[in-house]
């Protein structure tokens, strides 16, 4: 038997994971296998070094410094989100909240994350063995979403954010023979992904350099109502559980009042501290 724990991406909206793994640190969980998407694995990271709080503070505290996100660094940079001010400059060792990388290689649980190869299209799925002391560039490629970010540069290959390709690797975790899967998802119950608002300003930005980027983004409604379809499926098989915000909470991938990231991680914190007897039982079942 594999246990799996998922994260998904959306940016800002991950307030709710960082709540709900810090219950899980609390509890002291552990998963044989962790995937997590873009901003999801940002939030792993943490958790598998044991950093509580960590994660928190990168929403609510750290995100009101203009270098975190802003127009002026889009404009400056050609990056709304700062990825090398997030997962360089504070995340490496002497840093303003670095992580601890030596905890995080050494935990046993298998951990990867998706990033869309520029070339291709198609998902490459990073190891936390990829990244390296004072190098996160695998975790800034998942997160690195199109348009808003400049691609990553890894071995001569450019990445983008991986919702582009996989947003919910419900296939990668079933190959990887994971048979309990524990989802922690950043959109509310019911919500069906539509079609990529700004189309042709996508289009006119990527197609030149990236024209299989530009399809994935065409198609990623389609490829994500998909795979939440077969999520919820192997939910109703008993083979995955879900964790999702109640959607009281409004707020976009781009939000950065701290109130708010703050209101909707105290959510996903109460919703671990709630159900964390209902994790356990599935977890260690026979």
């Amino acid at each position: 038997m594999k246990t799996a724990l998922f994260v998904e991406g959306g940016g800002m909206k991950c307030a709710y994971s960082a709540g709900v793994l810090d219950a899980f640190l609390d509890a002291g969980l552990s998963f044989d296998y962790a995937i997590g998407v873009s901003a999801g694995a940002a939030n792993i990271c943490s958790f598998l070094a044991g950093q509580r709080d960590r994660n928190r503070r990168y929403y609510v505290v750290h995100s009101t410094d203009k270098r975190y996100m802003s127009f002026r660094s889009y404009l400056k940079t050609g990056n709304y989100f700062g990825l090398q001010f997030i997962y360089g400059d504070m995340t490496n060792e002497g840093g303003g909240d670095p992580l601890d990388y030596d905890k995080l290689i050494e935990n046993p649980t298998e951990f990867y994350f998706p990033a869309t190869d520029g070339e291709t299209g198609l998902p490459h799925y990073f190891k936390k063995e990829d990244c390296r002391r004072n190098d996160y560039r695998p975790i800034m490629a998942t997160c690195a979403l199109p348009v808003v970010s400049n691609p990553v540069e890894i071995d001569g290959r450019f990445y983008f954010d991986g919702g582009v390709s996989d947003s919910i690797p419900i296939r990668k975790m079933k190959a990887d023979g994971c048979d309990r899967i524990v989802c922690l998802m950043s959109k509310p119950e019911g919500f069906v992904m539509q079609p990529q608002g700004h189309k042709k300003f996508y289009t006119m930005k990527l197609r030149k350099k990236f024209p299989k980027v530009v399809e994935r983004l065409d198609r990623r409604y389609i490829d994500y109502n998909n795979e939440q379809k077969e999520l919820l499926e192997t939910v109703n098989q008993g083979g995955a559980m879900l964790f999702r915000p109640s959607g009281e909470v409004k707020m976009s991938t781009y939000t950065r009042d701290p109130a708010v990231m703050q209101l909707l991680y105290d959510e996903g914190l109460s919703d671990g501290r709630s159900r964390i007897n209902e994790v356990k039982e599935y977890i260690n079942k026979e």
